[in-house]
């Protein structure tokens, strides 16, 4: 079995292309970041607006992306196109 070591640069850039494409997707199907936010059951925008852009270290975690691909009615692996490891 290999022991794989994931840098934290490595991890930034894989959590700012999952921000992306929830993005991504979020805007094709014409939906602000406040009302994704209360269907997946948050008060205020934060979550969504500062994980989109991997700010101040947010990224949405796995709970996230499952609600929001309910919500925005798309696979779940959407979320992942052009995440790669190298």
């Amino acid at each position: 079995m290999k022991t794989t070591t994931i840098s934290k640069q490595e991890m930034d850039r894989i959590y700012k292309k999952i921000g992306e494409n929830v993005k991504k997707a979020r805007k094709a199907k014409n939906i602000s970041q406040l009302t994704l936010a209360l269907a997946i059951g948050h008060k205020a925008v934060g979550t969504i607006s500062m994980a989109e852009i991997c700010l101040n270290n947010k990224h949405f975690n796995i709970e996230h992306l499952v609600k929001i691909a309910d919500v925005l009615e798309v696979d779940l692996t959407d979320f992942f196109h052009g995440v790669n490891l190298k």
